[in-house]
């Protein structure tokens, strides 16, 4: 069974932060129209994290299949995750951290990955209550945490301030 561990934000922002910036560089090579953002908490001050890097690509839905294969050239494609047609998920895990890129279609039902960034800067109180389920699952296993981060995201997305963005 994997189980999860997370660490202070701070151990990693500078390293996710360099990371982030050079590998945007690399996808705005590839989709200069692209919008590249850092999600996940490596880019929430003072939270708890897993020491993984985040980006989210945002894509016109015209340019998703192209988009899927310039960045099947840089990164292997996530078998593990969903895969739709406005969708794909990305990894590599040769960084220091381990590297996810979700490419959304823009305005699609799953571009919602700058947003819980947004709502989550923005709220002390959410953001307090993330790093309580983190800490309940430390050490435990992946899979339920992963569930249990499925519905916070979920109850998240029922917020005013997720609906307003």
């Amino acid at each position: 069974m994997e189980r999860v561990h997370f660490l202070e934000q701070s151990r990693f922002h500078e390293q996710a932060e360099k990371t982030f910036l050079e590998q945007k560089e690399k996808i705005l090579r590839l989709l200069p129209e692209a919008d590249v953002q850092h999600v996940g908490s490596t880019v929430i001050p003072d939270s708890l994290t897993k020491g993984d890097l985040d980006i989210q690509v945002r894509v016109p839905a015209e340019m998703f299949t192209a988009a899927v294969e310039k960045l099947s050239t840089l990164y292997a494609i996530n078998e593990g995750s969903v895969q739709t047609d406005y969708f794909r998920a990305f990894q590599d895990d040769t960084f220091d951290l381990p590297l996810g890129v979700q490419l959304t279609v823009i305005d699609s039902k799953l571009d919602v990955f700058w947003k819980f960034r947004e709502v989550l800067l923005a709220n002390d109180a959410y953001r307090a209550e993330y790093d309580e389920l983190k800490k309940a699952y430390e050490g435990k296993s992946m899979e339920a945490y992963r569930e249990a981060k499925q519905r916070f995201f979920a109850r998240l997305m029922e917020t005013p301030e997720f609906k307003n963005l």
